[in-house]
């Protein structure tokens, strides 16, 4: 894997995820536009996890049974549907369609990240991954800060008409460009479909998998929620500056692009400890944000930080543990991801209705700890086995 296929997996990645994420900061243009009420306003975000949802089961497992590089094509091409149906929807409902397609065909994240994983050799598996779902969280903030510019200049539609945009471009770049996926053999439809069931008992992964679905509802509570009280009072703030938070968030990502090298080194289980340490102590600072921005700033920066490297540690983790099966492991590890996205964008709405920034700022801490207690638990869990292990030979 060249440079060159690195940079254009990573913005593969950056936009397909972009097509599920860039309404968060316009949720309050949209739903005026298109008449949602406020404490609703999460499910523009959640519909889009919710179908993500759905791509996980059915289409990830796919990259085990066909060329992943046609899956690739084939999918930004879909997504580029979906967002264009967003963009010019002339109701709810059919934003919600657009946005639920767009979730639907954005797990062409988790089948290059898998390619990704199948094409690297073993040594450098970590850093090409690291560089790859770099991709993804420039994605998800870096949408912000052009979606609220785009917003600002032209409306929110523009942010889906361009998003349409982009991944068709890709769509044909994907498929001209990236090296093909050539394979000694794959499994059938049905087997995959299978296998992602079954990974649901497997310790390593269901450990894994639990600590993504608290880390991702943590970090979903931020971003779905935080553009509401900058918008109201005392900060006023406009869809293009509340979109300029996320270069705080994309700048704490990026400062964790190494932690793939440091799971290469064997540190995958200290790194996730770390940083879930990490991610708690920085809703202390982003539950400051009625009275100070810097502080918010702060705490946005440690929380990206944090779920970067989780993040990357832990598909280190398991495509290191399921070779042979990295597209299906990639996907089923996923759905803990968007099931705790999608709680984290629905819950954190509400709970500001009902009671302020604090509502969402202890939900947050609660489970960042969550996640922690998980990790903890699991680590003492192989410990005891790797201990049963020594006495047993």
């Amino acid at each position: 894997m060249n440079r060159r296929t690195r940079l254009l997996l990573a913005v593969v990645c950056g936009v397909a995820v972009a097509s599920v994420y860039a309404g968060q900061p316009v949720l309050g243009p949209m739903g005026r536009d298109l008449g949602v009420p406020v404490d609703s306003l999460g499910w523009f975000v959640a519909t889009g996890q919710l179908g993500y949802l759905a791509g996980l089961a059915l289409l990830v497992p796919l990259g085990d049974v066909l060329d992943r590089r046609r899956l690739i094509a084939a999918h930004l091409a879909l997504v580029a549907a979906g967002t264009a149906l967003t963009g010019a929807a002339p109701a709810a409902w059919a934003a919600f369609c657009g946005l639920a397609a767009a979730g639907v065909f954005a797990v062409v994240v988790q089948t290059t990240v898998a390619y990704t994983a199948a094409i690297s050799p073993p040594a450098e598996r970590g850093r090409n991954l690291g560089v790859v779902t770099s991709g993804v969280v420039i994605g998800i903030l870096g949408a912000r800060v052009v979606a609220g510019v785009l917003a600002d200049l032209w409306g929110w539609r523009s942010v889906y008409l361009a998003l349409a945009l982009l991944a068709a471009v890709l769509a044909v770049l994907a498929r001209t460009l990236l090296p093909a996926d050539i394979r000694p053999g794959t499994a059938r439809y049905g087997q995959a479909l299978r296998s992602f069931g079954g990974l649901f008992a497997q310790p390593v992964f269901l450990s894994r998998g639990l600590i993504a679905f608290f880390l991702f509802a943590s970090f979903g509570t931020l971003w779905s929620g935080m553009a509401l009280p900058l918008a109201g009072a005392p900060w006023h703030l406009g869809e293009a500056q509340i979109g300029l938070f996320g270069v705080a968030g994309l700048a704490g990502a990026l400062g964790a692009a190494r932690s793939g090298r440091w799971g290469d080194a064997g540190h995958a289980r200290r790194v996730t400890g770390a940083a879930l340490a990490l991610l708690i102590a920085s809703w202390a600072a982003i539950g400051q944000l009625p009275w100070s921005l810097p502080l918010l700033i702060l705490g946005v920066i440690l929380l990206d930080f944090a779920v970067q490297a989780v993040h990357v540690s832990n598909q280190h983790t398991l495509t290191t543990a399921y070779p042979d099966r990295t597209s299906t492991t990639i996907g089923a590890y996923m759905v803990f991801y968007s099931l705790g996205s999608a709680l984290g964008a629905a819950a954190t709405t509400a709970l500001y209705g009902a009671a302020g920034w604090i509502g969402p700022t202890a939900l947050g801490a609660a489970l960042a700890l969550c996640a922690l207690g998980t990790w903890a638990v699991s680590a003492r869990t192989a410990g005891r086995a790797v201990g049963v292990s020594v006495c047993t030979r």
